[in-house]
């Protein structure tokens, strides 16, 4: 499996994705990820922004963010296979945001975890890769103080770690192997993990019904370890977005990870995860918000410029990560 972080399409990057016939196109802002992404059986990426209703502007006020449906096809082309959904942002646009965002990924051939159209769907349906049964949960630490539709808390998940426990002992009695949950969780800009994850990963791990959990939300990357022996990926920065927006936003913000992880059934039939391998990514701001390997710093068909700012980014990503980024 392999795990990207945030995609947050804000206005920016929507106007940036918007074509002359009023559609929007966000294909080559990914395009050139797609090789790396591909390797993977399952590929995770995370939509921070939900998708926009059909009949409403994709567009609106700053507070609220969203993505236009096309944003799927555009992770589809990629080589990812599903996303996580829960965020901060995940009811900006109400229940009809949530509606569209399931539907859009649906008519994308995509799965996502995190939000759901009915109370009946928020427990994922488990996926099979050569021949192991994969469950991929998805909570927020809440929604900025945006009250979830009346009556109909399912609508988005919200963490909580006896909750998450729940959800992973019914994905494990439907016969799920491995429990795989992302997180959206810490603060903006922290570096490290804070209190607040590092109780919930104590508590999650604990239950030995998680294999992995991965997380974003802090928009700079944040290092890897092992809680109770299983690994966390407490932070991957973002994948797209347009950050740094202002001198609040450092310029690591643009840096991210693909971060990958393998799962072998043991000869007892117990589920080996590896040590995660990262591979660093940079968005491109300055030419289409192009979300790039920072392996790119060796192609002479870039300028110098960005080769340079691929450099720098790939060692700042090495300061936190250089143990687990391949040579």
């Amino acid at each position: 499996m392999a795990f990207t972080g945030d995609v947050l399409a804000h206005r920016v990057i929507n106007r940036a994705a918007l074509q002359p016939d009023g559609s929007y196109d966000y294909t080559s802002m990914l395009a050139n990820i797609a090789p790396l992404v591909s390797t993977a059986d399952i590929a995770v990426c995370h939509l921070e922004a939900p998708i926009a209703p059909p009949d409403q502007e994709v567009m609106v006020e700053p507070q609220r963010i969203s993505s236009a449906a096309s944003i799927t096809n555009a992770l589809a082309f990629a080589g990812f296979d599903r996303c996580s959904t829960a965020s901060n942002h995940s009811v900006d646009r109400g229940a009809a945001g949530v509606d569209a965002t399931v539907a859009a990924f649906a008519a994308a051939g995509m799965g996502q975890s995190g939000v759901a159209r009915t109370e009946a769907e928020r427990l994922p349906a488990l996926m099979t890769v050569n021949g192991v049964k994969v469950a991929h949960l998805a909570y927020s630490y809440g929604f900025d103080g945006t009250p979830l539709p009346a009556g109909e808390p399912w609508r988005a998940n919200i963490i909580d770690p006896a909750s998450i426990i729940a959800d992973a002992r019914a994905e494990r009695a439907l016969g799920a192997e491995v429990v795989v949950v992302s997180l959206h969780w810490g603060a903006s800009m922290a570096s490290n993990p804070t209190a607040d994850q590092q109780r919930v990963a104590e508590a999650v791990t604990a239950s030995g019904d998680v294999n992995l959990i991965v997380g974003h939300h802090s928009h700079v990357i944040q290092p890897i370890s092992q809680v109770n022996g299983v690994w966390v990926v407490w932070g991957m920065s973002n994948f797209l977005s347009a950050l740094p927006t202002s001198d609040q936003w450092p310029a690591k913000s643009q840096d991210g990870v693909l971060v990958s992880v393998t799962f072998n059934r043991a000869d007892d039939g117990s589920i080996v995860v590896s040590r995660p391998s990262v591979r660093p990514t940079w968005c491109d701001k300055g030419n289409g918000y192009v979300v790039r390997s920072t392996a790119e710093q060796n192609d002479p068909n870039l300028s110098p410029a960005v080769r340079e700012q691929l450099r720098i980014s790939e060692e700042r990503t090495r300061e936190v990560l250089g143990e687990v980024i391949p040579a």
